[in-house]
């Protein structure tokens, strides 16, 4: 299976005997490449019908596949490397070719790489923790097993030799209570102690969410019918002002002051919570109406409590920021009173030579901000070729600011006619890029579907990152096609998971286009998200209905992600202890204390299955809100309807 296996660590790309092919394209085909302890490896494959389009690295831990681009440059992965943050010792890296970039040729690997530590002061000391961590997990095991079977004395001799504990030492209560002593009570007060301790928070949050959407409404004073609600529209913009006191109310309004920005579409806005400040740039003119006066980019803020507009710059562009652009993303730092800025593509005259169709359209790159000092700061510029350190800007992307790690992500978008796919984050304080996902990766079923206006928001406390997709682009039948899907990206486990989808168009009747229990799929809508009680919601947008291209949406939802309890895991924790206190546990025999056994490993397996078989007790959890008092400390802008 392994040919050349000397050779495949030469770097010669002009050289037929250096590469390693594949008896047929097949798999598995494994080389194996024998290092140092790696932290990570290189790839080089030359020739384009033999490129390895997908691959899984094995380490003595789990597989994980990698994904390729079908050109001839290197590329680096990362390897996983740690075990709780502490780094493990690798001498051998098993490479899997899944899939080629030429289907009918066999695999073929030009040059590998590997990177790693060398240094005995660095690998001793993990060879001495593996060493002992595997001897733990082994006594583990072995204590797992003689319980099990109840072996009792071996068990007990085994843990007061070695002092390793099996489990958490409530489980171990449990185990006590429940099977040696058959006493149900004390196992009721155990359960509502580990709930109160907070040993279900971890179980919790792997659980799948439940989303419950909800319609507002917004009540009409009197006499004004419909004028103190915004009307419909798509392209516009939304921000949450969430307040802890009780004098704020909730409402949505236009702004139109003489003093304050033009009506406009395509631009973007962000809130300073801590001095109750908008700011807003950008917007996206007609070419019929460009000329070298109108592209100037202006800058507003806007003062909530004084409900005032001040021009901070008539054109940005001359102060040292971005040129006139529309579709870009906007994030606000409150901490450093700083503004981040990142791409949108940039308007150009009518008539020029770069607003031709044959010329590449001009993106703009990322840029700061200082909000005190009214000073601008070019981060990155844009790059067409994202290297390392280089970031590709796009339009129609997501951009958050994650307060608690002081990073921007960056999902997703379009650049020219090329939807992205690619996920990265930035350092702001570090000036440091970090490719999340370079959107290669053949597992279109687990990250959201490329696409237009997606719509995105970030929880620092959960560490979560949610997408709305809107406008997506589906390879298959090549066409555009309006779906709606929220995903979730967990930022601690890298790993995406979808929570909600909606493929059902508008009804024929415009004005019934609303649905009762879930809003119609859209995009050019807005969202946001009150971080302080987990609810997101959800203005306007276009429904892409080819009948009514101009129609637009005015509803208002509201979106709130659900979890079973800890009231409602304690209840069915109670429910499953009391339905087991019709068997009889009280051991009194070898045969009855092994059937103790196995109902104690059945009764854990129950507490903590999975969500969706959770049996209903009482309440429904996941029943639909209503909506609370704290909808009165929200304030919503909808700004410029155009």
């Amino acid at each position: 299976m392994l040919q050349n296996h000397v050779n495949i660590l030469v770097d010669k790309p002009n050289d037929q005997s250096s590469r390693w092919s594949s008896e047929s394209n097949y798999p598995p085909q494994l080389p194996e490449v024998e290092g140092c302890p790696a932290n990570g490896f290189s790839r080089y494959l030359n020739s384009p019908v033999g490129f390895v389009k997908q691959l899984c690295h094995l380490d003595c831990l789990s597989p994980s596949a990698s994904g390729l681009k079908n050109d001839y440059n290197k590329e680096t992965f990362t390897l996983k490397h740690k075990i709780d943050e502490q780094m493990f010792p690798c001498r051998f890296v098993k490479i899997v070719p899944l899939m080629s970039w030429g289907p009918s040729f066999n695999f073929s690997i030009w040059y590998i790489e590997l990177h790693g530590i060398e240094d005995p002061d660095v690998v001793q000391p993990c060879l001495n923790w593996y060493s002992k961590y595997r001897e733990q997990e082994a006594i583990r095991l072995c204590l797992k097993h003689f319980r099990q079977h109840n072996y009792t004395e071996a068990f007990e001799s085994l843990q007061k030799k070695t002092r390793i504990a099996l489990e958490h030492p409530m489980l171990t209560h449990l185990h006590d209570r429940l099977v040696l002593q058959g006493d149900f009570d004390a196992c009721e007060e155990l359960i509502d102690k580990a709930v109160r301790d907070g040993l279900f928070n971890q179980y919790i949050s792997q659980q799948e969410y439940k989303p419950r959407w909800s319609q507002i409404i917004p009540k009409c004073n009197k006499g004004d019918g419909d004028d103190n609600r915004p009307g419909m529209r798509g392209g516009h913009q939304m921000v949450i002002d969430v307040q802890t006191g009780e004098t704020h109310t909730a409402h949505c309004y236009d702004s139109r002051p003489p003093s304050g920005p033009s009506a406009r579409s395509c631009h973007k806005m962000c809130i300073d919570s801590q001095r109750r400040q908008i700011y807003t740039l950008g917007r996206y003119l007609d070419s019929s109406v460009r000329n070298s006066k109108s592209l100037k980019s202006d800058f507003y803020r806007y003062d909530i409590d004084a409900n005032t507009w001040t021009l901070l710059s008539e054109d940005t562009s001359a102060d040292g920021g971005p040129k006139l652009v529309f579709d870009h993303q906007m994030c606000m730092d409150s901490e450093k009173h700083m503004i981040y800025t990142f791409g949108g593509r940039i308007l150009t005259c009518n008539g020029s030579v770069d607003d031709s169709r044959t010329s590449e359209p001009q993106f703009s790159g990322l840029y700061a901000y200082h909000c005190q000092l009214g000073t601008w700061s070019l981060l990155r510029e844009d790059s067409c070729n994202a290297g390392p350190e280089d970031v590709q800007s796009r339009i129609g992307h997501c951009m958050l600011f994650h307060t608690r790690n002081r990073c921007l992500y960056v999902f997703g978008g379009q650049r020219s006619k090329t939807y992205l796919n690619d996920f990265f984050s930035y350092d702001v304080d570090g000036d440091h890029v970090e490719i999340i996902s370079d959107g290669t990766k053949k597992d279109s079923g687990m990250v959201p579907m490329t696409g237009f206006t997606q719509r995105a928001t970030i929880d620092p406390e959960l560490n979560e990152i949610h997408v709305l997709s809107g406008l997506s682009k589906d390879k298959d039948k090549r066409e555009e096609n309006v779906r709606n899907s929220f995903w979730i990206y967990d930022i601690a486990r890298n790993n995406w998971s979808c929570v909600y989808k909606n493929d059902q168009a508008v009804k024929e009747n415009p004005s019934k286009a609303l649905q009762e229990e879930e809003p119609c799929p859209r995009f050019a809508h807005q969202l946001v998200y009150d971080e302080m009680h987990k609810v997101h919601y959800l203005f306007g947008g276009n429904p892409g209905k080819s009948c009514s291209p101009k129609m637009r949406l005015d509803d208002f939802w509201s979106l709130k992600l659900c979890r079973p309890s800890k009231e409602y895991l304690l209840r069915h924790c109670r429910y499953l202890i009391r339905k087991y206190r019709s068997v009889p546990l009280k051991a009194t025999s070898s045969h009855q204390r092994l059937f103790c056994v196995l109902q104690f490993q059945l009764l854990p397996s129950a507490l903590f299955k999975s969500s969706s078989d959770f049996i209903p007790l009482g309440k429904n959890l996941f029943s639909v809100h209503k909506r609370s008092a704290h909808m009165a400390n929200i304030r919503f802008i909808v700004f410029i309807k155009v």
